[in-house]
């Protein structure tokens, strides 16, 4: 039984419109929409999850999409960047997509000897595509026009940025069990061994910068991986003791949920494998129907009423 948080979970972001929010993700970027949804507290409110064909840990990023919420800010104090892993040779092809499709991105790089792409989406989101230094061995969700060759396989890291790290950096290293895996100017990079992929946590020290206001455009919350209720239990102990507020287990259908805010000031999030996707829906069916929380399913004809139309192609 693996003890260890497992690296990257899942990664919720707000967008300002679900249209929008579903013709880019699913139809430039590739990704299938593994669970229409709404949010438990705001049930005229869609919650989209997007990943790959069973919406695996790891690959998972999901959108409150709040129709005309209005831009955010990226800054300190919360989650900036987004990193997907492609295979090698993937970048001029995506540069070439981006630019046909109208997507602002930013010049090619290079970042502790991976190269990289940085774009945005329609609300601005910050995201980046990367070749890792070792190849990515999971599984790709592919399209007629994103194919096995430049699709993306799923989370490789995320961008804290924080007016200091060291607070942070703590929790990641003495309670999560990553490590320091190297330092490029105010970059500060901490992967877990504990699973080969979506490992990477980078710490951006930003001491002047202006804190961040959630919004469109932005990260809500980064969550954590753990095999099980057990597991996750024990790390809630292990935060607690630390001083820190936790919320109690909260079920959120497809898993589980332990809620803390780190010292840096992001809303960082537990969660456990089971029970998945497929609990309510097929694998083959995954995303096609609008499933709703227990608490909501007297109200489904209130609810459809209230949600903007989505047009699914």
């Amino acid at each position: 039984m693996n003890d260890s948080i497992l690296g990257l979970h899942h990664i919720t972001a707000i967008a300002n419109n679900a249209q929008r929010n579903y013709d880019f993700y699913t139809q430039v970027l590739g990704l299938r929409m593994v669970k229409k949804t709404v949010n438990f507290d705001d049930p005229t409110t869609y919650h989209f999850y997007y990943g790959n064909e069973q919406g695996s840990p790891g690959t998972i990023l999901t959108f409150f999409p709040w129709e005309g919420i209005g831009p955010g800010r990226n800054g300190v104090g919360m989650a900036t960047e987004i990193g997907y892993s492609v295979p090698a040779d993937s970048l001029e092809n995506w540069a070439e997509r981006f630019r046909a499709a109208g997507v602002s991105t930013g010049e090619p790089a290079e970042r502790f000897g991976e190269r990289y792409l940085p774009f945005t989406d329609p609300d601005g989101l910050a995201l980046t595509l990367i070749v890792p230094q070792q190849p990515d061995s999971r599984s790709a969700w592919v399209t007629s026009a994103v194919g096995q060759d430049i699709a993306t396989r799923g989370f490789h890291g995320i961008t804290l940025t924080l007016q200091k790290i060291d607070a942070t950096a703590t929790i990641l290293t003495d309670i999560f069990g990553y490590r320091l895996q190297g330092q490029e100017g105010n970059r500060y990079r901490f992967r877990t061994d504990s699973v080969a992929e979506a490992a990477i946590v980078d710490l951006l020290e930003e001491p002047d910068r202006q804190l961040g206001r959630n919004a469109a455009g932005t990260n809500h919350h980064v969550a954590f991986r753990v095999a099980d209720d057990r597991v996750q239990m024990e790390f809630r102990e292990k935060i607690l003791s630390r001083g820190l507020q936790i919320t109690p287990q909260i079920d959120r259908d497809y898993f589980f949920s332990l809620y803390f805010r780190e010292p840096g000031g992001v809303l960082f999030e537990i969660a456990t494998d089971h029970p998945g996707f497929t609990v309510d829906e097929p694998l083959a069916e995954l995303g096609t129907h609008l499933k709703l929380p227990k608490q909501y399913t007297a109200s489904r004809d209130r609810i459809e009423k209230a949600l903007p139309v989505l047009r699914v192609r």
